[in-house]
């Protein structure tokens, strides 16, 4: 008898790691790398030398040394601006984290009309911050707004007159325009946690609430961390809406840093030390941002490999 000698087995060769075929991809990095360069770091290192110039906006530049930084760091309002900006930061925080973490849960469920309620809460994020200035500044007027409409007294205190009511005036309409946004990224990290874990919890008989403090918000801990990043860092880039809202006041109650470098850069015109409060914030960010992600522990990234 003649044997049939097997089929030949075709080898294929198996993929680089890069993920390419014959060789490595970083040149696809390159486009995001020259936008990232262009609109990040060249502007930074731009602000950074204006910071020891001397320079009106308008005409030449000329160098000033220190001097811009001495006129900063030695301006006595700069401690005020300071805590104003770090207690809207903390404020804001308290306000919105808790809110946005029990939205971002609720949608996440299956609710009859999730759908609708989704899109009505997400409504404010699409407004404008300074449409929203105007629109609240109008409803809280004493003499024209809602309070005196309605008739409640109340409502129709001074709001944005007195130092503490304008403070919590700003910190409300601040929560109000981001939470949809924050109340979104819990939603889809709640969508992550994996359904055995629940039905392992009712099994044992845990009800809703400790299955939320026993389960999900363990499992929301790098979620909150990035939530958490985004709310500190980006309050401190917080202008357009105090601008129009209160302008800072009533006197200076309001007067966060990004209002104080706008007030210095664009109507005393002095831009070198505008440039320097700008450089100060992105160090406060970027402070803030580290020490945020050191809390949060390993990686988020490595533990969900880990988990895999």
């Amino acid at each position: 008898m003649t044997g049939l000698a097997p089929p030949a087995v075709r080898v294929r060769a198996a993929p680089s790691p890069a993920g390419g075929r014959g060789g490595s991809l970083w040149w696809m990095a390159l486009p995001a790398l020259a936008i990232f360069v262009a609109f990040g770091i060249v502007p930074l290192v731009g602000v950074l030398v204006l910071s020891f110039t001397e320079w009106d906006g308008i005409g030449a530049i000329h160098p000033a040394g220190f001097d811009s930084w001495r006129a900063v760091l030695t301006d006595p309002g700069l401690p005020h601006a300071l805590w104003v900006t770090f207690l809207v930061m903390a404020l804001s925080w308290a306000f919105q984290t808790p809110a946005s973490l029990l939205i971002g849960v609720f949608l996440a469920g299956r609710q009859r009309y999730r759908e609708l309620l989704a899109v009505l809460y997400f409504i404010p994020l699409l407004l404008s911050s300074a449409a929203l200035a105007i629109t609240y500044k109008a409803l809280l007027d004493p003499n024209f707004g809602l309070g005196a409409g309605l008739g409640v007294p109340l409502l129709a205190q001074d709001w944005l007159g007195r130092g503490n009511l304008a403070l919590g005036v700003v910190v409300f309409v601040v929560s109000w325009q981001f939470i949809p946004f924050h109340a979104l990224i819990y939603q889809g990290g709640v969508r992550q946690i994996p359904v055995t874990l629940y039905e392992a919890a009712q099994i044992d008989g845990a009800g809703r609430l400790r299955q939320f403090f026993s389960i999900t918000l363990p499992q929301l801990k790098y979620t909150i961390i990035t939530s958490s990043t985004l709310m500190v860092v980006g309050s401190l880039t917080f202008f357009d809406l105090i601008f129009v809202l209160t302008e800072g006041g009533p006197g200076d109650a309001t007067r966060v840093l990004a209002l104080d470098m706008y007030k210095r850069g664009f109507q005393a015109n002095l831009m070198g030390p505008a440039s320097a409060i700008a450089v100060i914030l992105v160090l406060v960010g970027l402070a803030l941002a580290l020490l945020l992600r050191r809390l949060g522990g390993r990686d988020a990234s490595t533990s969900q490999m880990e988990g895999m």
